[in-house]
């Protein structure tokens, strides 16, 4: 099960506020009073009454967690929702540009400042531009995925025998060196490395050297207010090809870093990947 950590810190940031706040409404003021009635006393500096004074002012447990964690968690929650978010590539789909295991880190307000879980934008700031890569929320599931920015809204996009197409133009792409292609049943295939100029971005693609023409659909056309995103690893990838172009308001931020990457199971992290994300 995928957790929600805005959610989460949502709740823990609400909880440790109430908390501290109903403390200070309610009974900051009363142990305050003990005190003061004990400082009152004939004796003042006899260790007894030190240690009475203290034990009045002493607050809960609960309330000493709650208003030592709220801040904390009201930055963490800030910092995550507004400016910077860290996620984990699970898949391949955006293989050779993202591996398996890498972490990155994705600008939460280039486009626009959003609301945390229910991700209504509150300022508008950019529109995403065709090439960047983004994360987002599918139109058929509730998890993020991260592909790259192919259209536009009202684009007409067309992948036709692994050929890109965007408003009837080819996709300049270039083709670098003959690679191996990791399929999900563990099996490779032999493919080749392309670097593509999509808008004023160049970066790396990958497809298996089969030129094959689908029977399927081939040719979309962009509805306004959703993106066409596809993944670089173009034989591996599902994505607005299968479920169709995502909502404007589904947006969750531009991925622009690389910053650890670690392999699966017991392997420590290597930071060998570090980089900007193109």
């Amino acid at each position: 099960m995928d957790i929600d950590f805005s959610l989460v810190l949502i709740v823990l940031v609400a909880i440790s506020g109430v908390i501290a706040l109903l403390d200070r409404l309610l009974r900051a003021k009363e142990r305050e009073e003990s005190a003061n009635k004990l400082r009152a006393a004939q004796q003042p500096h006899s260790e007894a009454l030190q240690l009475a004074i203290a034990e009045a002012e002493r607050e809960p447990v609960v309330v000493e967690y709650a208003k030592s964690f709220f801040p904390v968690l009201l930055i963490v929650l800030v910092l995550r929702s507004f400016l910077v978010e860290p996620f984990q590539i699970p898949s391949g789909s955006m293989i050779p540009t993202l591996e398996v295991g890498d972490f990155i880190l994705v600008n939460k307000y280039t486009y626009g400042l959003r609301l945390p879980v229910i991700g209504t934008k509150i300022v508008p700031i950019n529109e995403p531009k065709r090439g960047e890569v983004m994360v987002f929320i599918p139109p058929h599931d509730e998890r993020y995925f991260i592909k790259r920015v192919i259209g536009l809204p009202g684009d007409t996009i067309r992948y036709d025998n692994k050929v890109l197409y965007v408003n009837g133009e080819q996709v300049q792409s270039e083709v670098l060196e003959e690679t191996q292609i990791e399929l999900p049943n563990g099996l490779s295939r032999t493919g080749v490395l392309l670097n593509e100029t999509l808008g004023e971005v160049e970066h790396l693609t990958q497809i298996i050297d089969v030129p094959t023409r689908s029977n399927g659909q081939n040719v979309w056309v962009v509805p306004e207010g959703h993106y066409f995103m596809m993944g670089d690893n173009r034989d591996n990838s599902a994505d607005s090809r299968v479920w169709g172009a995502v909502p404007e308001e589904n947006i969750v931020g531009k991925a622009f870093a690389i910053w650890m990457h670690k392999e699966p199971g017991l392997n420590l992290p290597s930071f060998s990947r570090n980089g900007l994300i193109f």
